[in-house]
């Protein structure tokens, strides 16, 4: 990178690691409030309503609707900032605000569903399976990561960006020949319009089983050499053959149990704060929020230790990808063209990559290539 292109690269770190704080700051917040403050007298007003004051099922759905939507109110200013007008003012993104704003109403729309619907399931099981509740819950995360893990490249990503097959044999036979011998069953490989949204590079193997497949964005494609596609490509077979992506799943089970064990543990005590005993067939809806709370908080905690774990297995996959491929040159030229096109500070702070970065940053990465 020449001195302007780092000095803009570090300028857009700041900014962005500053959005991404305030975002934390903001969750936290808002949920807190939420669950300590506003959650009784929300579920004392929606019991005057006849038909929520008879069914606790349509009064949680109502509290989840109710937290989820103003949620989005409150940080749509940051979402817009740090989405469109960032982006915008470092030559990243390629939408109008249109487009933008309808991109987000569609996540709004996905996350907002699988939000409601996963803790509305969630205190059914409290509801039902009473203090074991916490040991069904991470059975049933687990279940529904895999299924997401199979729909991700069919039915989700569709759903925000052109996805097609890839039309280039020479390169087709490339990736096949660096699959072969390491057991990786790949559906196909897929061009995906990336650059509709950004100018950012990206590339993943995604989906589970028989739905997994090569996903290359268009904008790296474009911009870099067949050998560079291919220790790319190379990394994410690093992925496969370290079973990365199975140690996540069932190390999922683990964090997840923990983290509803806790929860259970300071539901009861604010249930029994309250006054009384703890019944977990009565638990009230005004705890959902709580709930809501105390998970967002357990992820931040969790986020740091998961983040490191993160950058091992993305070394594992450096080296494997040096060492399968042989090509050093194009495993640096890469990096390099990887850190000016989505302008990546290469070093950023330490305390940066510590709360955010599941990778390495970039100049270790390179310093890798010159240990092998």
């Amino acid at each position: 990178m020449t001195p302007e292109e780092l000095a803009e690269a570090k300028r857009y770190g700041r900014c962005d690691l500053a959005c991404m704080l305030a975002d934390k700051v903001v969750d936290v917040a808002y949920l807190g409030v939420m669950a300590l403050v506003v959650a009784r007298p929300i579920d004392a007003w929606l019991s005057g309503f006849p038909l929520l004051e008879a069914s606790r099922s349509l009064r949680l759905l109502a509290m989840l609707g109710i937290v989820f939507g103003f949620h989005v109110l409150v940080s749509f200013p940051l979402s817009c900032y740090s989405g469109h007008v960032l982006e915008h003012q470092f030559g990243l993104s390629n939408q109008t605000f249109r487009a933008w704003l309808w991109r987000y109403a569609k996540r709004v729309m996905l996350a907002g569903g699988f939000s409601i619907a996963m803790f509305w399931g969630l205190f059914w099981l409290i509801w039902i399976t009473g203090p074991y509740w916490w040991i069904a819950g991470a059975g049933a995360f687990f279940v529904v990561s895999v299924v997401l893990g199979q729909l991700l490249p069919v039915l989700i990503l569709p759903l925000f960006y052109k996805i097609e097959r890839l039309d280039r044999p020479e390169l087709d036979d490339r990736l096949a020949r660096l699959a072969e011998g390491t057991g990786l069953s790949i559906e196909g490989v897929y061009r995906m319009g990336l650059s509709e949204e950004t100018a950012k590079a990206n590339a993943m193997l995604s989906g589970l089983g028989r739905t997994r497949r090569v996903l290359l964005a268009d904008t790296l494609l474009d911009r870099f050499t067949p050998e560079e596609i291919e220790v790319i490509f190379a990394h994410e077979i690093g992925h496969h053959v370290f079973r990365h992506v199975r140690k996540i799943l069932f190390s999922g089970i683990l964090y997840s149990a923990a983290g509803f064990w806790i929860c259970d543990r300071l539901l009861g005590a604010w249930v029994a704060g309250a006054g009384g005993a703890f019944d977990y067939s009565q638990t009230p809806v005004a705890a959902a929020p709580l709930l809501m709370f105390l998970l967002t908080v357990f992820v931040l905690v969790l986020e740091p230790v998961q983040n490191a774990i993160s950058r091992r297995y993305e070394r594992q996959s450096d080296r494997y990808a040096l060492d399968r491929t042989g090509a050093k040159a194009a495993y640096r030229s890469a990096f390099r063209k990887l850190a000016r096109v989505n302008k990546a500070d290469p070093d950023p702070h330490w305390l940066d990559v510590l709360l955010f970065h599941g990778h390495p940053p970039i100049v270790q990465r390179l310093a890798l290539a010159e240990e092998e």
